[in-house]
Parts: structure tokens; sequence; C-alpha cells
């Protein structure tokens, strides 16, 4: 039986919109924000997908909001949970209630880089590389299991927007894979919670900014 999933979003949902385009061997469930407003409903809604809205507005504090989050979430019985540009910090409890089936993508190479103005901290501190990566989400914000991720060469002329559209394309790239993989069953975390993908064949080579002459 095909796995099924939901996704949550708070804005476009570009990365949503790359799931849905992906033929994924998996049920989009649902798509669910915590903004009524958020244009990646009516994408959502364009491929014939259920959405709903759980508004972080509409309550107190993170715990009640999580919560109530969790109930619409749980009514569509989804065997993973994919965060794509959902921003709103998650409390421990709700996290551990959704433990190895909570996904994320974070616009950086973990563990660097983890929170907000990722592509203007690079920048700052001059790194040659950069990327983006796909992992599991635990209580300790962007340091879950790395599933996948991918790197680009920082430019020399890069701003953090032309930074960022580089790395967007990748985010779009691999997102999808590590879903089919979690769906084919093709993941496991080992007891060091680490990620092993199984029948995988991984390459060696390098990529090196600048290039070599």
């Amino acid at each position: 039986m095909n796995k099924s999933i939901v996704i949550l979003i708070s804005g476009r949902g570009s990365n949503m919109e790359a799931l849905l385009k992906s033929r994924l061997p998996c049920r989009v469930a649902a798509v669910i924000s915590n903004k009524a407003d958020a244009e990646g409903l009516n994408i959502a809604q364009s491929h014939g997908i259920p959405t709903a809205v759980v508004s972080h507005r509409d309550h107190p504090d993170r715990v009640s909001f999580d919560t109530a989050l969790a109930g619409v979430i749980d009514g569509f019985r989804p065997d993973f949970v994919i965060l794509a540009g959902f921003m709103r910090i998650l409390t421990e409890g709700f996290v551990n209630r959704y433990k190895g089936r909570l996904i994320n993508i974070h616009p950086s190479l973990l563990p660097a880089y983890g929170g907000l103005d990722t592509h203007e901290r690079a920048l700052h501190d001059g790194v040659k590389i950069h990327g983006c990566t796909v992992h599991f989400v635990t209580p300790d914000l962007d340091h879950g299991p790395i599933i996948i991720q991918a790197a680009v060469p920082v430019l020399c002329h890069d701003t953090p927007q032309t930074l960022a559209k580089r790395v967007l394309h990748e985010e779009h790239r691999i997102y999808p894979q590590a879903i089919r993989w979690l769906c084919r069953n093709q993941i496991e975390l080992n007891e060091d919670g680490r990620v092993i993908l199984r029948h995988r064949k991984q390459v060696g080579h390098a990529l090196i900014s600048p290039s070599l002459e």
C-alpha cells in the first residue's frame, strides 16, 4: 500500500509545488497552512489536494497551536509530515509526536548555518561552498539526522538573492528524492541516529570551488 504524506506550508510553497509535480510514489493527503492567505493553498487545490488552515493567531501559545495542528494532521492519517516553508518553530511535544516521520528542508549545508539568514551569513563568512539539506526534525532545531544534501559553489559576484536562487533550484531536486526514498522504505536510522540509505551506491566526486587550474 502506498504511503501518504501531509505537507505544511506558510507561503507560496515552492518546495511543496516541486513535490506535487514530481509524481511521488505516495498519496498527498493534504496541504495545511498556518496562514489562510498562503498562495500555496491555491496551488494545492489546483492539483486536487485537500487543504486546511490552522491559524497560529487563533491560539494563545505555541503548545495550544501545535495541539490543534496535530489534531488536523492526524485526521488525515499520514505516514510522514513534510515541512515545506512552514515558518513556525514547533514544540518538543509536537516533534516527538511525529518522531521519525517529520521531515524538513533547510537552506544550508547543516550543521552549518542553522536558523535564519543562511545565505547572508554564508556570504559574510566567505565560504566557497553552500547548499541545502533534507533532514529528520528533532527538538534540536536544524540538527536532525541528515537524509540528503546538495552543494553549490559560492560565486564572487553572488548576492544573498542570487545565491538563494541557486540553492532553491537544488532544493527542488533533492526534496522529492528524499521523499521517494522514505516512501519506498529505503531509509533507516542506525543506532547512532544517522541515516542509512539501503541499496544506494555513492560516488566519490569532489566539488571544489573555486575550481583547480
